[in-house]
């Protein structure tokens, strides 16, 4: 748990979901904390803090250009992730584990699902950008809502469209949903996160 700093609310109870939430570069935990808290009210809510500074701007992993990634630092990273996950989940017995992040913070999340099949039940995935094949991998019990923007500069749509295929492929129940613009969160795709998490409410 000394892994990464992170700021939690805790669950109405003991069983509550947890809900690990992920910032995109340049932002931190406090970035969709609140957001989490109304899209989930009773869930715990844990959102950590990047670790890995680009000019000042926190990350999740180092990268070397815009959608080129340091595979090596991307491994190390997403395992520990994984230990931090892992470890939230055992303080409690929470009747679900979801995840959700934007941009940087989705591509984490995307990783350690692809580490880790049977960790998250339910992922919101907000413009990822996965650049190299996963591997196969059983999301046969997962949940995967994936969004992006038609004309994003930064998530081409042809691998948005790929990863949702891909879970598509590894059985996951997978949702993508679609706005008209570039890489910012517009309303409708968190009118589409609340619709996808309104049933894993405590």
């Amino acid at each position: 748990m000394a892994d990464y700093q992170y700021r939690e609310a805790a669950g109405a109870d003991a069983n509550a979901p947890l809900f690990v939430v992920f910032h995109g570069t340049g932002g931190d935990e406090n970035q969709f904390f609140d957001l989490a808290g109304q899209l989930m009210p009773g869930a715990r809510i844990v959102a950590p803090r990047g670790d890995v500074s680009e000019g000042g701007a926190l990350r999740y992993f180092r990268r070397t250009g815009e959608g080129v990634y340091d595979m090596d630092d991307l491994a190390r990273r997403t395992a520990q992730m994984v230990g931090f996950v892992e470890a939230l989940k055992a303080e409690n017995k929470p009747s679900a584990v979801i995840g959700l992040g934007y941009s940087n913070g989705a591509n984490i999340l995307a990783s350690v699902q692809f580490a880790a099949p049977e960790l998250f039940d339910a992922t919101v995935l907000m413009h990822p950008l996965i650049p190299f094949t996963p591997p196969t991998a059983d999301f046969s019990a997962a949940r995967v809502l994936i969004t992006g923007g038609q004309r994003d500069p930064i998530c081409p749509s042809v691998q948005t469209q790929g990863l949702h295929d891909y879970f598509v492929a590894q059985g996951a129940e997978t949702t993508l949903s679609w706005h008209a613009g570039g890489h910012e969160i517009r309303p409708e795709e968190l009118r589409e996160a609340q619709t996808f998490l309104a049933s894993m409410q405590p």
